[in-house]
């Protein structure tokens, strides 16, 4: 689950990561009353004026500014709530601006050069532990600094039994080339954030920049958390965190029916069962000349209901212009997938898209029955070469 940084904030606070003061409006007219509340509790006279999306690179998209008085904070706020905001993770449309975080600006002048740094931890799957990934050299390019001078990336694996010991903790800021209280700062910062991953049952957390302040303290300029959904039981206050708005409508309506569902911008739409068996049916897909329009796996319990959601959900996108419905039945019989396409030409009524239909496994005969006597205009497959050849044809006949 995706989380804003204003909510990725208020779970690293919590668990003792420096964060900036900050307060989230969705009025412009709010932005000067924060601002004020924030300089009266920091002292600071700069703000950060930040869009709250499900997006990075904000800032190259003109989500992110800086104020200088109060009264800029509220100008920028005005600017960037009700903006399209797109960015190189958003869609060409880009995401609807709905609030903005105002906050406590960190880069003052002092005795020592304003640093940034970059930090994320996630699971290296490959070795079964925690990874903590690091550089000196944060910011928004951070994708060009891995691309082009990949000896500025460093990595620290973490066992999940000891945790980040404190020599990796002292490595991580002696590597970054830090001394003094900032030294200091950075082995507590190391070690709270990997203490928030864990206890909130994260699958990424990723700083970018961590900021080192003149005065040689350490805070999360900027925080992006992924929930790992199926631990959300654990922490029901996190479900709150979640935002509607963000998230495609169509995935909505299918989590509603239980249906896993990732919206992508191809042409064929596909309904499959089995997260692998979905993504070998979208290589083939990309193989015969297609684009996979989404993925969309209908799970080993699958009812002839949620079959019928999946096509509605996958007809609702104007780009499809055939359907792939791939089933192996194992857990799943095919019977009743074939119902659930039958019930949906029924429901749905015309449907102008060409389908073509594989389906092998349990009950498969008695789902090409059902077909056959529904009098539906398919296109059956046996094998995947003979699908494959199927949505090439298709393909071609809507070019």
């Amino acid at each position: 689950m995706n989380i804003h940084e204003y909510q990725a904030k208020q779970i690293l606070r919590k668990h003792g990561v420096r964060v900036p003061e900050g307060r989230l409006i969705t009025r412009a007219q709010d932005a000067q009353e924060a601002a004020r509340e924030i300089a009266s509790a920091t002292g600071t006279d700069t703000w950060a004026v930040k869009a709250q999306i499900h997006a990075g690179g904000r800032g190259k998209g003109g989500g992110v500014k800086i104020a200088h008085s109060p009264e800029e904070a509220e100008h920028h706020a005005s600017s960037i709530l009700g903006m399209r905001l797109v960015t190189h993770q958003t869609r060409p449309e880009g995401k609807l601006v709905r609030k903005v975080l105002v906050e406590q600006g960190i880069y003052y002048p002092g005795a020592e050069p304003v640093k940034e740094y970059y930090m994320s931890i996630l699971l290296n799957r490959a070795s079964g532990k925690n990874i903590l990934i690091y550089s000196p050299e944060g910011g928004m390019d951070i994708e060009s600094v891995a691309a082009q001078t990949p000896h500025l990336i460093f990595r620290e694996e973490i066992d999940p039994v000891t945790g980040l010991c404190d020599f990796q903790a002292r490595k991580i800021a002696f590597t970054l080339g830090l001394d003094g209280n900032a030294h200091r700062e950075m082995q507590a910062f190391a070690k709270a954030l990997y203490s928030a991953y864990i206890q909130s049952d994260a699958t990424l957390t990723e700083i970018n920049p961590v900021v080192k302040t003149s005065d040689g303290k350490i805070y999360a300029a900027d925080a992006k958390i992924n929930l790992d959904d199926n631990a959300l039981f654990r922490h029901p206050e996190y479900t709150e965190m979640r935002d509607p708005e963000e998230e495609d409508p169509s995935e909505l309506e299918a989590s509603a029916y239980g249906l896993n569902f990732v919206k992508l911008d191809g042409n064929v739409g596909c309904m499959v069962n089995g997260a692998g068996l979905a993504m070998a049916t979208m290589d083939m897909i990309k193989l015969s000349g297609g684009e996979p329009a989404n993925f969309l796996d209908v799970g080993g319990t699958a009812s002839a209901q949620t079959v019928e959601a999946g096509f509605r959900i996958i007809l609702k996108d104007p780009n499809v212009k055939v359907i792939l419905i791939n089933i192996f039945g194992g857990i799943v019989r095919c019977d009743r997938v074939a119902q659930g396409v039958v019930d949906a030409y029924r429901s749905i009524g015309n449907i102008s898209v060409p389908v073509i239909l594989r389906l092998q496994g349990t009950n498969a005969q008695e789902a090409k029955e059902l077909i056959d006597n529904s009098g539906l205009k398919v296109y059956p497959a046996t094998t995947l070469e003979e699908a494959a050849k199927l949505v090439r044809e298709k393909i071609n006949d809507k070019q």
